[in-house]
């Protein structure tokens, strides 16, 4: 029997359903090609993210969050996938290759995960101060684990006076770096463009009673009264280890947790700092105990207001042959 293979249909809704993932500065490092009746997903060889990425954990997350939109989007066709990640030991570029499995109709809960795609964005707002009921809680925490992948919710202002110190110190790290700033600039948008962060989806700027820092993309001020909440529900997201393919699984994981996140109708904001600044990451790690592995992302989860839209490319400049 002749072996089921992806065509330029599939590509397509492939693609158009990963551009939609998250990536570090909305810098949208990925790419889509078929070869041999597989989809494969790559990371886009410029140079993107060298001062703010040097050893590719970002890229590899956001490829990875668009493996798993790819994959639900192929389900949600009739078109089930099975990924194979990087399969091709010669060339690291290639990030996942998904071929065609026994066809399936998608569930009732991966239909809604697919239709919350279009909707899902980061609120870097403050939160309302309503709690994240514990059912809620506990299909986040399945989310993760589904995907291969751990999410601990810290509870009690203990831990969470703990994660901020670390991440406040991370920030302060990035912040006196010229190069990290001068390339974190160069992703603000005033203007219409396919990528990067627009100035009305960026965060406000901090203020001392924050609790979290805010990454400084724009210099707008908040409205008074606007204080985030002081006791937000944050989760840590990360994988057992920390090869180049748990990043990868940690990224699908991260998507799908996102997604939870919307279709519950939750908003969400990605905390990276702590996780980009190496003695913060081992600080972060510790502080959670031995049971954990390696800590992948940070997330601010709560209710409030869907974020801004980021601009994404045209799903067909990010197919190549």
């Amino acid at each position: 029997m002749t072996p089921r293979s992806y065509g330029p249909a599939e590509l397509h809704i492939a693609a158009a359903a990963g551009i939609r993932a998250p990536s570090l500065h909305n810098s949208q490092p990925w790419r889509f090609r078929l070869h041999d009746g597989a989809i494969e997903v790559m990371a886009d060889p410029r140079d993107h993210l060298a001062l703010a990425d040097r050893i590719g954990w970002a890229v590899r997350i956001a490829c990875g969050a668009a493996v798993f939109n790819a994959r639900l989007a192929l389900l949600a066709h009739g078109s089930p996938a099975e990924v194979r990640l990087r399969p091709d030991p010669a060339d690291p570029t290639v990030i996942a290759g998904l071929r065609p499995g026994p066809p399936r109709p998608a569930t009732y809960p991966e239909s809604d995960l697919f239709a919350a795609i279009g909707r899902r964005r980061s609120s870097r707002e403050p939160f309302w101060p309503d709690p994240v009921p514990a059912d809620v809680r506990a299909r986040l925490v399945d989310a993760a684990r589904a995907e291969g992948a751990w999410l601990e919710l810290l509870v009690g202002m203990t831990a969470l006076t703990g994660f901020a110190e670390i991440a406040r110190s991370a920030d302060r790290v990035l912040r006196r770096d010229p190069a990290y700033q001068e390339r974190l600039s160069e992703w603000i948008r005033t203007e219409a463009s396919g990528d990067g962060v627009p100035v009305a989806a960026a965060a406000r700027v901090g203020e001392p009673q924050d609790l979290l820092p805010q990454r400084a993309y724009g210099d707008r001020p908040r409205a008074p009264g606007r204080d985030f909440e002081p006791e937000p529900l944050i989760a840590i997201l990360g994988s057992t280890g920390d090869t180049a393919a748990d990043q990868i699984n940690a990224g699908q994981a991260l998507q799908r947790v996102l997604l939870t996140v919307t279709d519950a109708g939750l908003a969400a904001s990605m905390i990276s700092q702590p996780i980009e600044v190496t003695g913060a990451r081992e600080q972060l790690s510790r502080s959670l105990g031995s049971r954990f592995g390696t800590p992948q992302m940070a997330l601010r989860i709560g209710y409030g207001q869907p974020g801004s839209p980021t601009p994404r490319r045209d799903p067909a400049q990010t197919v190549i042959s």
